[in-house]
């Protein structure tokens, strides 16, 4: 089974904020971070130190996905975000980009196990499929 986790987050998001919200929200699911397989995020991400330093502290590959791939999973959001769709053209990043990955992985259907879970500067979600 892979479980892929969704990520968004403001810029200048530091990687102990990100690190405490993805620890407790595995945690609170009841997951091992070892259980883990991927992290993705937003295309507009892929130069934020937060997040590249939170994969390479996870040592976990990171990708990312541009709003066009992440419109086909609004309808399976649990929180839809006018704010996040007036600035990158999707709903909502952090639980698309976890549908998104898991279902690339393995080429089937994907479903949150975590839904959106969120801090003053992030957002976390967790997919899975297989």
């Amino acid at each position: 089974m892979i479980l892929a986790v969704g990520l968004g987050c403001q810029r200048g998001c530091p990687v102990d904020a990100l690190l405490d919200l993805f620890n407790a929200a595995l945690a609170e699911g009841g997951i091992e971070r070892q259980q883990i397989t991927a992290l993705a995020s937003l295309d507009r991400k892929q130069d934020e130190p937060g997040l590249l330093a939170l994969a390479q502290a996870l040592e976990l590959p990171l990708t990312f996905f541009n709003a066009a791939q992440l419109v086909p999973y609004e309808d399976r959001l649990s929180h839809k975000s006018e704010t996040v769709f007036a600035h990158t053209g999707c709903y909502g990043i952090a639980e698309s980009a976890a549908l998104a990955l898991a279902e690339q992985l393995t080429r089937r259907p994907a479903t949150l196990l975590v839904s959106r879970q969120k801090t003053a500067q992030a957002t976390f979600a967790l997919a899975c499929a297989g």
